[in-house]
């Protein structure tokens, strides 16, 4: 497994930005950002896959969150602009050391390492 350390979490007024840090130790092959509102369950952000590297977002962040990765710091990042008080959530990085079947990276039995969460809360 890889062990997972996030940072960069904190309240901002709505429009404003965050970027969010999650540094691995471990070999990784995707990782990815969950979130999980108050009341719901947790669901998936976006995630990052390499070597190309290829990105995958959920619908909702589209063209509001960057998620990319420093190979030499083994730290992927989520830039989050235009951040909405509906973006409120604790965020979770994920990594997986491996790929099975037909992925999708979306799926959290995809990931085997999670870090300990960061909570953002966007206000109105």
């Amino acid at each position: 497994q890889v062990q997972l350390v996030e940072s960069g979490g904190g309240s901002v007024q709505a429009g404003g930005s965050l970027r969010l840090a999650c540094a691995a130790s471990g070999r990784a092959v995707v990782m990815g950002w969950f979130r999980q509102a108050p009341g719901r369950e947790r669901e998936f952000v976006a995630a990052v896959k390499w070597p190309a590297p290829n990105t995958y977002y959920t619908d909702p962040v589209k063209g509001r969150f960057t998620i990319s990765r420093d190979s030499g710091k083994n730290t992927v990042y989520l830039q989050m602009n235009n951040l909405k008080p509906e973006d409120t959530a604790v965020y979770s990085c994920a990594a997986a050391t491996f790929i099975f079947g037909q992925p999708t990276y979306s799926r959290e039995s995809e990931y085997n390492s999670w870090g300990q969460g960061t909570q953002v809360t966007v206000s109105s």
